[in-house]
């Protein structure tokens, strides 16, 4: 996620990950079915759960309720040091719906943005007690269903993979692990977390001076990085991240400020949101990818010979399939839907940007991670570095809006100030549901388009009509209603029909 935010927990009670587990408050994680899906088979139901990220949780002290850390300040006595707080401090369960707005129905989970004190929350999908789900998408699709109706500007509803291990990290100084949420990484290399590797981050740690509950110590934890969905009812973006290497980071490796262009990881990624690439009438209230209703989400993770070269997007909404807004951006030529190397390539020239994500080996190294596995995380945040302008106003908000790439979404540049979001869109929510992974076209077939055999099935004006003729490449779009272009696909593809709306070239 962009750019590294210190994600708000409680102001009242203590909140950390750590290495010990407390017994003041029982942990049950929540259910929400997920499913995994075969092209030949369908598909089937995973008994999956969430759990809250150890960040938000009480850390206490092992022998009583004394608070380790208040606000933004460790006790100084049971966190003298690092191994002192470690083997002193342990990690608690939490009340899910109470104090945090966590809520599940099925197969679905809304998470309330801020709910008495609390503020924001992050959650994992779990396999089991114990272990995370972990998800190979390499050649692979997955797909869910968003409510995001009431979730204004400044707000961000975000679905993404992180490459954290399967089980938290334990280890000699985690005991806690996946059952207690930790283990956290991402490619902003986050500081704000007050345990990394089972070890207390209190070394300089400094309170924020905008978030009362936040601070940040010495060091950071990388790693790569897959936001699928970044997102309010106003704008939308997916966004592969890289890492030169995974782990703990101090120092310039962690890429704050200055350093930026020189950490581990790629900070900025190589995004695609419709309204920065020049469609402005594509997602929103009322628009082609109408946000004031729920709807489907699918991403296609398109890899040849074992790399990956495509990140596709389609949505699907009161039946239709929709095809990705085509790009409208002097320098990205030709017109593309998709995020390939050589669209964050001509991008990144286009809007005048570092280009981290190649130097940092692109989408091979985004395949890799994907291929090894990665763990879902769902979260809703506001920010208190950049005020999401990056994602759905002007950004940086002192730049000329003429310039390309700055404008991201149609919100002010006063919109995502945290204050003002926390007091007025505190009631906001967002809800994620029918999450389903699996063979490249298995998902999209499942998605509830309108059956062939339906009386009168209606039109879908937002189908694209394609080339009229020669050879589609692989995963291309061949067919559905309202298509116009060619029917035939490359050499050792067939053209797909997955609904009455889509038929995808997909390879023998």
């Amino acid at each position: 996620m962009f750019p590294a935010a210190a994600l708000i927990s409680l102001c009242l009670l203590a909140v950390a990950s750590a290495q010990q587990v407390g017994t003041q408050v029982a942990e049950n994680h929540p259910t929400m079915s997920s499913q995994k899906c075969t092209t030949s088979g369908g598909c089937s139901t995973l008994s999956t759960s969430v759990v809250l990220d150890g960040n938000w949780r009480w850390l206490h002290s092992v022998n009583s309720t004394t608070n380790c850390y208040t606000g933004n300040t460790w006790d100084a006595t049971l966190c003298p040091d690092p191994t002192t707080c470690t083997k002193n401090c342990a990690l608690d369960g939490a009340d899910y719906g109470g104090t945090y707005g966590i809520s599940t129905s099925g197969n679905a989970l809304t998470l309330k943005f801020v709910t008495g004190a609390n503020i924001g929350s992050r959650v994992y999908l779990m396999a089991n007690s114990t272990n995370y789900q972990m998800l190979q998408l390499l050649n692979q699709e997955f797909s869910f269903d968003v409510d995001m109706s009431n979730l204004g500007c400044g707000l961000n509803g975000a679905l993404y993979l992180s490459e954290m291990p399967s089980d938290g990290g334990l280890s000699a100084t985690n005991t806690a692990g996946a059952k207690y949420g930790t283990g956290y990484c991402d490619s902003q290399c986050p500081q704000d977390l007050k345990f990394i590797g089972g070890v207390a981050n209190i070394v300089n740690w400094t309170g924020s001076a905008t978030d009362s509950n936040s601070g940040a110590g010495s060091f950071g934890t990388c790693c790569n990085e897959m936001d699928i969905w970044e997102a309010n009812k106003n704008a939308a973006a997916y966004t592969p991240h890289v890492c030169s290497s995974n782990g703990k980071c101090s120092g310039t490796q962690c890429g704050n400020g200055a350093d930026r262009p020189n950490g581990i990881c790629d900070k900025d990624g190589c995004d695609f949101n419709s309204y920065r690439m020049g469609d402005q009438t594509f997602l929103g209230p009322g628009l082609t990818v109408d946000t004031s209703k729920k709807f489907t989400v699918v991403t296609q993770f398109v890899a040849a010979s074992g790399t990956l070269t495509e990140i596709r997007r389609l949505y699907v909404q009161n039946g239709k399939v929709i095809n990705n807004s085509n790009t409208n951006i002097a320098g990205i030529s030709p017109a593309v839907n998709s995020i390939t190397d050589t669209f964050c390539n001509q991008q990144k020239t286009a809007f005048g940007d570092t280009n981290s994500f190649e130097t940092r080996g692109g989408l091979a190294a985004m395949g890799q991670a994907l291929g090894r596995g990665m763990v879902l995380a769902l979260s809703i945040w506001d920010d208190h570095a950049a005020g999401m302008y990056w994602l759905d106003s002007t950004y940086p908000t002192n730049a000329s809006t003429s310039s390309p790439g700055v404008t991201r979404g149609p919100c002010s540049t006063t919109s995502g100030d945290p204050k003002t979001v926390e007091a007025s869109e505190g009631s906001n929510s967002v809800t994620f549901s029918n999450i389903k992974f699996g063979d490249i076209g298995s998902t999209l077939s499942s998605t509830g388009v309108v059956s062939s055999t339906s009386s009168s099935p209606p039109t879908n004006p937002t189908q694209p009509s394609g080339p009229s003729g020669g050879n589609l490449a692989v995963w291309s779009q061949c067919g559905g209603q309202e298509w116009t272009g060619s029917g035939t696909c490359v050499s050792g593809t067939t053209c797909t029909v997955l609904n009455p709306f889509y038929s995808q070239c997909i390879p023998n």
